[in-house]
């Protein structure tokens, strides 16, 4: 798994070795969930990997692979977890079927924002509760971006009411396409390189995709006839990076600490170059492709919302970790929200044009 200049004398731990030799040089591959090269979630990787090298002074060099180029997108968890590859870069909530928890570390419907899901992780104790549910599968989860709020999606049917989701078939991962059942609809997995094909051959009536930067790239408006926005089911999508537990707590500490200071520089710049680049193709979508945006009627939103906290109590109530999750990640909202209501809401009603 891991290629170094020496190898350590027999009879020798490994971790020990790396202790003794600090200047051992480490070679990783990285395999994402992402198409090679996708904007922002996979150059994100490719950043990180030039932040490793540059902080570590040149003594962990990873190369980067797209999701299918070493394996397939949605089975970089488990290799990664096996240790044939060092690590990995993607989404918690895809790994939903290994543990129903990791969902709460990527979006939950009507949940925080990118700013509040930022404090959970750093001083609410989230990224503690995240390293727990990790370390079972022989992970340490990083921080890996944040996109900001979503878009509610494109689809190839009218949302005026509830009754509109029935029958629906939806690219949805995670919590939200519980909820999407729970509506009527079926959510269906599909990785990145895969939607347009799949939305255009009709497999799928809906998808969500992020937002107008990457939605204008992958050419959903030549496909679908309706835009929605709020995207309430990813209210704050965080992404990240995760690596072979043996690995790196074998690893010096110095090293250890690089690992972790280039994910929180990921971390600011995914938000940062979502930010630019959403409100750059926003205005592409609208004033050159002439797409209409449309909103869900607060009635929807009501009943979507009541659904989301009963797919909720049935996870707490069939999984103790997300039990504990959960627990952490309200009582953390509640308060933010009560903090948000005079002061980011406020702006947004009041100041903001």
């Amino acid at each position: 798994m891991v290629s170094c200049l020496g190898d350590p004398p027999a009879g020798m731990n490994p971790a020990t070795y790396a202790v003794k030799k600090p200047d051992q040089v480490f070679y990783w591959k990285m395999t994402t969930t992402w198409p090679p090269d996708f904007p922002v979630v996979g150059e994100v990787a490719e950043k990180y990997a030039a932040w490793v090298d540059e902080l570590s002074n040149g003594q962990i060099k990873i190369k980067v692979y797209g999701g299918g180029e070493l394996v397939p997108p949605l089975e970089a968890f488990d290799a990664v977890s096996q240790g044939s590859i060092e690590m990995g870069c993607g989404a918690a909530y895809y790994w939903a079927g290994k543990t129903p928890a990791a969902q709460f570390f990527a979006a939950v419907p009507f949940g925080m924002n990118a700013q509040q899901i930022n404090s959970w992780l750093e001083v609410g104790g989230g990224y503690e509760l995240w390293k727990k549910a990790y370390a079972k599968f022989n992970l340490v989860p990083f921080m890996g971006g944040n996109t900001g709020v979503q878009m509610g999606g494109w689809f190839n049917r009218e949302i005026n009411t509830i009754e509109d989701f029935k029958g629906l078939k939806m690219r949805l991962p995670g919590i939200g396409g519980k909820v999407l059942e729970k509506a009527g609809g079926a959510p269906i997995l599909v990785a990145g390189s895969e939607i347009y094909t799949s939305l255009e051959r009709g497999v799928i009536d809906a998808t969500e995709w992020i937002g107008p930067y990457h939605d204008y790239k992958m050419g959903f408006h030549k496909i679908a006839d309706y835009y929605y926005t709020p995207g309430w089911h990813e209210t704050g999508s965080q992404l990240e990076f995760f690596i072979n537990k043996n690995l790196h707590d074998s690893l010096p500490p110095h090293l250890q600490a690089v690992l972790m200071a280039a994910s929180k520089r990921a971390q600011v710049w995914v938000l940062a170059e979502f930010d630019k680049q959403n409100g750059i193709y926003l205005d592409k979508l609208v004033q050159e492709e002439k797409v209409e945006i449309r909103e869900f009627s607060k009635e929807t939103l009501d009943i979507l919302r009541g659904y989301t906290n009963e797919v909720l109590q049935e996870m707490i109530g069939e999984d103790p970790l997300s039990k504990e999750v959960y627990e952490s990640y309200a009582a953390f909202q509640n308060k933010m929200n009560a903090w948000s209501k005079v002061t980011e809401k406020a702006y947004y009603n009041k100041i903001m044009d």
